[in-house]
C-alpha cells in the first residue's frame, strides 16, 4: 500500500460495527497514528517545562539575587519555547495527515461499494443523503481520529502534571485530579443535546439537497406542467424547517464551545483560589503558588482536548454508522419480484419486459454494472465524461463506433475535447444516450446491463448499434431490456417478463 491517499486498493472495512470501523481507521496507519501520538505525548508534556522554568527564574534569580542564573532560566525559556513550537508543527503534520487519510479512505471504500452496488443504492438513499454522507460524516469521522494524537498527549500530560503537583500539594493534586471527571459530568448533557439536534438537522439537509435536485431535474417538466410555484412553496417551507434546525444546532454547539472553554478557566480559578489560601496560610511559598498557576493554567489545553474528544467520538460513532449502513447492503437486499433472472455466461441476452419498472428491478439484482438513461453525465470534455478511467485513442474510437457515436463527436466543434454540460444538457436526447452507451463499453465489465439502449434512435442507428454492441461484448455476458425486435434479432437468449415471472 503506498504512502499516501488515496490508495489503489483501500483496504477492506470492518462494518461488523461503527466502533469497529473507527478501529480499522486507525489499524490501516497504525505507524502514522503512533507517531501522532509521540510528538502529542511530547507537545503536551512540554507545555509542563516552561512553569517550572519560569518557578526556578523566580526562586534562583530573583529572590536568590542571582542575575547569572535569572538569564541562564530565561535562556531555557526561550529555548523550550522554541523546542514547543517545533513539536507543535510535527504534531499538526503528522495528525492532519491521520484525518486525511481517514477522510480520503472512507470515500474511496464507500465510493467503491456503491459502485459495486449499482441499482441497489437507488432505492436506499437518496443523492442528497448519499452526498452528505461524503462531505459531513467522512469529515467528522476523520475529525474524531485527532483523539489518537493530542488526545493520547492529554492523558499524558495530564497524568504528569498531576505528579508535578503532588511534589507541592497533595490536596492540590487530588482537586486537579477530581475536576476533569466533574466537568465531563457537566457538560455530558449539554453534548448529548447537541448530537440529538445535529442528527435531525443532519436528515434535513439531506432531503433538502435531495428535493433541490430534484427540482433542478425537472425543471422543465415542472414548467410545462404548472407545477413550478407549488413545489418552490415546498422548498421554501422545508428551507424553513432547515433554517430553524440549524438555529437549534448553533445554540446547543455555542453552549458545547463556551464549556470548552469555560469550564476550564473556572477550573483554573478555583484552584488558583485554594492556592492562594494556602501562600496566606504559609504552608506553601510564593515560588509554588507560580508554579502550580502556570501548572493549572497549561491544563487548560489537554482539558479542552478532552471535553473536544467528548464531542469528537460520539459524532464520528453516529457518522460511521451512517457508513456502515451503506457498505452492509448488498444486491439480494433489494426488494422486487418475486422471480430470478438466470442468464448464460458469455452471451447476449434480451430481456423483453411487460412491465419497464419489473424489468429494472430484476436486472438490477444481477451482480454487474447497469447502465440506463438516468445515469448522471458529468460536465467537462467529452473525454473525460465517457473514459472514468485512462483508455488510449484506439478504445476509445472502438467504443465510439460501437455505439454509433462517432458522428455525435465529429459534429462538436472540438471533438472529444469540447466541452459537455452537467447531463450532456448542449447535446440532443439520442447523442446523450449514445454517449452513455460509449462509457458503459469502456467500462468492460464482466457482467454488462443496458436498460433501453436506444430507445432514443431511430431504426438504422438502433439496428447498427445493437449489431455492433453484440460484436463488442463477443465473448462477454452483455444484458439489454428491451422491447425492440432489432435487439431480439442479435439476441443468444431472450427472456420474456410477465410480471415476476
Amino acid at each position: 500500500m503506498g504512502r499516501h491517499a488515496p490508495y489503489d486498493d483501500p483496504g477492506t472495512p470492518d462494518v461488523r460495527s461503527p466502533g469497529r470501523y473507527l478501529w480499522w481507521l486507525v489499524s490501516a496507519q497504525r505507524w502514522r497514528v503512533l507517531t501522532g501520538a509521540w510528538w502529542g505525548s511530547l507537545w503536551m508534556c512540554g507545555l509542563v517545562v516552561p512553569p517550572y522554568l519560569i518557578s526556578r527564574a523566580i526562586e534562583d534569580g530573583l529572590r536568590g539575587g542571582d542575575r547569572v542564573a535569572l538569564v541562564w532560566w530565561c535562556a531555557a525559556l526561550l529555548v523550550m519555547a522554541a523546542v514547543l513550537a517545533l513539536l507543535g508543527v510535527a504534531r499538526h503534520r503528522t495528525m492532519t495527515l491521520v484525518r486525511t487519510d481517514a477522510a480520503l479512505r472512507t470515500a474511496q471504500v464507500v465510493v467503491r461499494h456503491v459502485t459495486r452496488l449499482g441499482g441497489v443504492v437507488r432505492r436506499k438513499l437518496s443523492t442528497g443523503e448519499l452526498t452528505y454522507l461524503q462531505n459531513g460524516d467522512t469529515q467528522r469521522i476523520a475529525h474524531a481520529l485527532t483523539s489518537t494524537g493530542p488526545g493520547v498527549g492529554a492523558v499524558v500530560a495530564y497524568g504528569v502534571t498531576a505528579v508535578l503537583l503532588v511534589r507541592i500539594s497533595p490536596l492540590i493534586a487530588v482537586v486537579v485530579l477530581l475536576g476533569v471527571p466533574v466537568l465531563a459530568v457537566v457538560t455530558g448533557p449539554v453534548l448529548r443535546r447537541l448530537h440529538v439536534v445535529e442528527a435531525g438537522y443532519r436528515g434535513s439537509q439531506g432531503e433538502l439537497s435531495s428535493r433541490a435536485g430534484d427540482i433542478v431535474g425537472g425543471l422543465r417538466v415542472l414548467s410545462g406542467i404548472g407545477g413550478r410555484r407549488a413545489f418552490e412553496e415546498r422548498f421554501r417551507a422545508q428551507s424553513r424547517e432547515v433554517l430553524r434546525d440549524g438555529y437549534r444546532v448553533s445554540v446547543s454547539l455555542s453552549w458545547v464551545q463556551a464549556l470548552t472553554w469555560g469550564l476550564p478557566a473556572l477550573f483554573s480559578a478555583v484552584v488558583t483560589w485554594i492556592v492562594a489560601r494556602r501562600v496566606v496560610a504559609g504552608e506553601i511559598s510564593v515560588e509554588d503558588m507560580v508554579a502550580v498557576y502556570l501548572y493549572v493554567t497549561t491544563l487548560i489545553v489537554p482539558v479542552s482536548f478532552f471535553v473536544e474528544g467528548a464531542d469528537a467520538i460520539p459524532r464520528a460513532l453516529v457518522s460511521a454508522r451512517r457508513v456502515v449502513d451503506v457498505l452492509r447492503l448488498r444486491p439480494e437486499e433489494k426488494g422486487g419480484g418475486e422471480g430470478t433472472l438466470e442468464v448464460e455466461s458469455g452471451a447476449l441476452t434480451v430481456v423483453v419486459p411487460a412491465n419497464a419498472a419489473q424489468a429494472r428491478e430484476a436486472v438490477e439484482r444481477l451482480p454487474g454494472v447497469v447502465a440506463d438513461n438516468d445515469d448522471y453525465l458529468f460536465p467537462g470534455t467529452v473525454r473525460e465524461a465517457v473514459s472514468v478511467a485512462e483508455h488510449d485513442n484506439r478504445e476509445l474510437e472502438e467504443a465510439l463506433h460501437a455505439a454509433a457515436a462517432v458522428d455525435v463527436v465529429e459534429a462538436m466543434p472540438d471533438g472529444l475535447d469540447s466541452h459537455l454540460e452537467s447531463q450532456g444538457r448542449n447535446v440532443s436526447g439520442g447523442q446523450r444516450q449514445r454517449l452513455r452507451l460509449v462509457r458503459a463499453l469502456l467500462s468492460d465489465p464482466e457482467l454488462l446491463v443496458l436498460v433501453e439502449p436506444t430507445s432514443a434512435l431511430d431504426a438504422v442507428t438502433e439496428a447498427a448499434v445493437a449489431q455492433r454492441v453484440r460484436a463488442k461484448r463477443l465473448g462477454r455476458t452483455t444484458v439489454v431490456v428491451s422491447s425492440s425486435p432489432l435487439w431480439v434479432g442479435q439476441a443468444d437468449q431472450v427472456v420474456h417478463l410477465e410480471g415476476s415471472r
